[in-house]
């Protein structure tokens, strides 16, 4: 399956147009999350989207809810956030949210690597782990050198070792890959990103 990836949107119009050009070359298109900013536009977000015909499967970001997310999502579009879909024999587990707590305040939706635990615990099997933050030690390394990632998502991809591992949130890390044992592991950023895997 051909899949077309990005993360952090953030009410660019130019990446979002560059991604629905891209999506007709697609079998699946993920976004996983920050697709507005600040709580703020997300309607507006989804209809820079709007052109997308491939399945779509989404995680909400730490700058919108899950129900905010199901809310502005057209119809069709699967919103994940401790929750799994099967889109062609290809199963997909997302969780959203920034993890671990941000510093950004009471807009911002986060998780303690706790509470994600238990929402990842959830997920016994997947080909595709869909998260927005990062797992530690891998994409998620800041301007300043620090490591930033949720060791809650480390532990699930070490226990599921997912075909691949998809997340953003640290636009300093945007584009960074890596592996936790089998699985590769990307910081997608608001660009076009492909992958291949198999169902």
């Amino acid at each position: 399956m051909r899949i077309l990836a990005f993360s952090d949107l953030h009410m660019a119009r130019n990446r979002a147009a560059a991604i629905v050009e891209a999506s007709t070359g697609a079998d699946l298109v993920i976004g996983a999350g920050d697709f507005c900013n600040m709580r703020q536009g997300l309607a507006e977000a989804m209809e820079m989207l709007a052109g997308i015909s491939a399945p779509l499967v989404m995680v909400p970001g730490n700058a919108e809810s899950a129900e905010e997310l199901t809310g502005a999502a057209r119809h069709g579009v699967h919103v994940l956030h401790g929750q799994a879909v099967e889109v062609d024999r290809l199963s997909l587990f997302g969780l959203g949210y920034g993890v671990p707590l941000t510093p950004f305040g009471a807009w911002s939706c986060d998780l303690s690597e706790s509470e994600a635990t238990e929402l990842l615990d959830r997920c016994q099997e997947t080909d595709v782990l869909i998260t927005h933050s990062p797992p530690k030690g891998v994409g998620d390394v800041t301007s300043q050198g620090d490591s930033v990632g949720s060791s809650a998502v480390r532990d699930a991809i070490e226990r599921l070792q997912p075909k691949l591992a998809v997340c953003g949130h640290i636009h300093d890390s945007w584009g960074a890959r890596g592996r936790i044992g089998r699985t590769e592991v990307a910081n997608l950023g608001p660009a076009v990103n492909w992958f291949e895997v198999d169902a």
